[in-house]
């Protein structure tokens, strides 16, 4: 049973107009009617509403993901390892940690990151890829990194692959005529909204998680959203009444660890667009500084302004809904991630440029033994520039580190560091994992951001089979693309190159504390 609690849902009006309109919204959208988001978005949201019949819908799929499971037990494949991007890993993330399972996610293009995640033991080793397009460039690397790891420790990489992608996507296929193992999912669900689908149902069975008890709490909590004023009228309606952009996500006590990294992906995709939008900004901790007024939201009784209680399954359908109700009442299109294209666009015009003319040498503003400093703005030291890069009327920053998670996550810290330094929200995104989620908001939402890349030296690369590109270029290439992106719109952007990443890290958190 799904409980809300919390100061702020004390304002809620039922007579105001925003939930006026979602009152009568959810029940238009409980039978998946398109014109919802206006003329324009109908035609897509047409193609993108199975999301809502998934509580039912995906109890198809429970015959195949026992055979699979079963398959997977017989051949001793008991280390799981899911090479996805946004909803493709994010859902498959939460259920693990909620259910205490050992899954490693590869949403990455780090060649230390991937590194680490290489097994010891191939042979017990079950590789996921989940990629609804079928074209994901991080994802179809990754796979042909492991692939090739497979055949030349002499494995079949048939018998240690499972495919989860839309049907006939290039994927599909590829995967279809070389013999892969291959689940499909259903092509009218959008990646963000697919946590109950194939995405999120396939690696959760293979790692034992009863995936009838996700579909049985999100189809019981289903049915009651288009009552008046249910739980997800409520939160919608609040959000866009309470929060004008940025609202913070507290996980601190929550029984769902990782859900705040999940909704921040599908709110910030989903609302960022024609300059509107809110801005998830996951917390550390539940005292940690989210940076000015924001409405924060927890998932334990008592510990935000307003306390959301379920379970994982009522958690992901009662999001989803809350998404495509705030859509509504922000007036954007839900299914669409224009700006998340424009920046694959861009990293793959840098990458046939630089195919021709090879990795282009850049010249710093400023370096030192640690790191080197690009930006346009006057830099005769770190904190200078620092200082130069805060002194903005940014209603938020967002720092994008295009890191290791494992072993540089001490960077993490530089989050609340500069919130408290700031009294403005900030947000923490790995990359390219943050390109999935909150990078469709700082390109497409309100224009009010300062960005911070760091990017990083790594001590060794890993060539990309098939590719004339290795991981590190690959890398590269998304930092600057996006930068482009952001450039073009005149927003405040810097990057700090680490070329010692544990020394510049230490520099850059020194740095700001002195700020």
């Amino acid at each position: 049973m799904i409980s809300i609690s919390g100061t702020s849902t004390e304002t809620y009006s039922a007579e105001s107009s925003v939930a006026r309109d979602l009152n009568s919204a959810a029940k238009k959208l409980q039978i998946k009617d398109p014109t919802l988001w206006g003329e324009a978005a109908a035609a897509e949201a047409a193609n993108r509403l199975n999301w809502i019949d998934l509580p039912v819908a995906s109890r198809e799929l429970l015959p195949q993901l026992d055979a699979l499971s079963a398959w997977a037990r017989s051949n001793n494949l008991t280390n799981f390892i899911l090479c996805g991007m946004g909803g493709s890993s994010l859902a498959p993330e939460v259920m693990a940690k909620s259910y205490g399972k050992t899954l490693t996610i590869l949403d990455t293009t780090d060649p230390e990151q991937i590194m680490l995640a290489v097994p010891k033991n191939l042979k017990e080793t079950l590789i996921i890829i989940g990629s609804k397009s079928g074209s994901t460039i991080e994802t179809a690397s990754q796979k042909s990194f492991f692939e090739e790891l497979f055949i030349s420790a002499g494995l079949d990489p048939t018998n240690h692959f499972v495919i989860v992608t839309d049907p006939d996507s290039p994927l599909d296929i590829s995967a279809r005529a070389s013999k892969f193992r291959v689940i499909n999912a259903d092509p009218s669900v959008g990646g963000r909204f697919s946590a109950l689908s194939a995405f999120g149902l396939v690696p959760a069975a293979l790692l034992g998680i009863d995936v009838s008890v996700l579909l049985d709490d999100a189809d019981f909590a289903s049915q009651k959203f288009a009552e008046p004023n249910s739980p997800a009228i409520k939160l919608a309606t609040l959000i866009f009444e309470q929060a004008s952009q940025n609202f913070a996500l507290i996980d601190s006590k929550s029984n769902v660890p990782g859900i705040g990294d999940w909704i921040e992906q599908l709110v910030a995709e989903s609302t960022g667009k024609n300059q509107k939008g809110r801005l998830p900004i996951v917390l550390e901790s539940a005292s940690a500084p989210v940076g000015g007024s924001a409405l924060s939201i927890g998932f334990a009784e008592g510990v935000s302004d307003i306390n959301v209680v379920a379970s994982l399954g009522e958690h992901f359908i009662l999001w989803e809904w809350v998404t495509a109700l705030l859509c509504r009442a922000l007036e954007v299109d839900p299914f669409n991630q224009p700006n998340v294209t424009e920046a694959k666009e861009r990293t793959g015009e840098l990458l046939n440029e630089w195919g021709r003319t090879g990795v282009p040498a850049m010249e710093p503003a400023y370096e030192n033994s640690s790191l080197a400093i690009f930006t346009t703005l006057q830099c005769p030291n770190l904190s200078t520039v620092l200082a130069k890069f805060i002194d903005s009327s940014s209603e938020y920053f967002a720092i994008m580190a295009y890191l290791n998670r494992e072993t540089d996550f001490e960077v993490t810290k530089a989050r609340s560091a500069l919130a408290a330094k700031t009294n403005r929200g900030v947000t923490f995104g790995w990359a390219p994992r943050f390109l999935h989620s909150t990078g469709q908001f700082h390109k497409g939402g309100q224009q009010s951001g300062s960005f911070l890349q760091i990017t990083g030296e790594s001590k060794e690369d890993l060539n990309i089979p098939g590719r004339d590109f290795t991981f590190q270029t690959l890398l590269m290439a998304q930092a600057l693309g996006d930068g482009q992106a952001l450039a073009s719109r005149s927003l405040p952007l810097l990057r700090i190159h680490l070329k010692n990443r544990k020394a510049g890290i230490a520099e850059l958190l020194e740095a700001i504390s002195k700020l």
